[in-house]
């Protein structure tokens, strides 16, 4: 048996955790520049790291207040940044829910309940969701202005048919969770109908309860990507008061003026709900694989 010496083994640790600390500065970098703009005079992309001369003023307007200036000019804020995060946490919460609940009973339904054509919807859904969404917004477009005719909430600018696009999403989420259905021993289906209970009863109480892991995961892909789609949502969307914050940012940069630095506060405003929707599924993972751990 080799002893590896001790000083060799010191140095593959400080060199481990050297790599570790570059990979984390590289990777955090764009996000250390653009808090460092949020943070400058002016709106001004070019800079150094640490502001000279540091200010509120971008995150006061980026928060709906007004900025009293050194030289005594109050500034108000441009747009409504808050009311555009709060369109984009209500449309991603009910996509998010919309979607976790379709998938996980359609999943466990293409899993465990054999019916006529099941393969073949299967790979329809792998095969429709390699289609990147923006191959298909002037076909969103012309499908959702003629909706308009008929009602309005189906139309354009309307974060319900906003909503109901998103949906779209259970193609390939049916696909994740099902995988995990698949794992799970068949033999608990056959002991909870001995025991009496029906197919629903089956799915509520024994198979929902494992599944919190991989819904969990789903939940917040599904968040993520909502708050942070643009081309959709600029598709449909159009008044101001209905937007999305990933679409309202996009008024800051104009052929008039690029104002990087209220662009920037808005645009870190944008990562704390999925930061928190992330800290509080991470806790509900950990407990659901805990859960599953101990009932295997």
């Amino acid at each position: 048996m080799i002893v590896e010496h001790p000083t060799h083994l010191f140095w593959k640790k400080v060199l481990a955790h050297g790599f570790l600390i570059i990979f984390l500065v590289i990777i955090m970098f764009p996000f250390f520049m653009v808090l460092s703009i949020s943070f400058r005079e002016g709106n001004f992309s070019v800079g150094s790291l640490i502001p000279e001369n540091p200010t509120l003023e971008h995150w006061a307007l980026a928060l709906g207040m007004d900025y009293t200036r050194a030289d005594g000019t109050v500034v108000s804020p441009p747009y409504p940044v808050l009311l555009w995060m709060w369109n984009s946490v209500k449309i991603a919460l009910f996509t998010s829910s919309g979607v976790l609940a379709i998938s996980t009973i359609s999943a466990y339904a293409f899993s465990r309940i054999k019916f006529y054509g099941r393969n073949g919807l299967l790979d329809a859904f792998f095969i429709l969701q390699m289609f990147p969404n923006v191959l298909y917004l002037i076909a969103l477009y012309a499908i959702f202005d003629g909706l308009g005719d008929v009602s309005p909430l189906i139309g354009l600018d309307s974060q319900l048919s906003l909503i109901l696009v998103y949906l779209s999403g259970i193609l390939m989420h049916v696909w994740t969770i099902k995988g995990y259905f698949d794992g799970v021993d068949k033999a608990l289906n056959n002991a909870a109908s001995i025991d009496g209970a029906s197919p629903w009863q089956t799915f509520r109480y024994i198979f929902l309860p494992l599944a919190i892991p991989i819904m969990a995961v789903v939940f917040v892909l599904v968040f993520i990507g909502v708050i942070n789609d643009y081309p959709v949502a600029s598709v449909l969307l159009r008044s101001q008061e209905n937007l999305t914050l990933a679409v309202g940012s996009s008024y800051y940069l104009n052929d008039k003026a690029y104002r990087w630095g209220d662009f920037s506060a808005a645009a870190i405003l944008a990562g704390v709900p999925i930061t928190i929707v992330f800290l509080i599924a991470q806790k509900y993972l950990v407990s659901g694989l805990s859960d599953g751990s101990v009932k295997g």
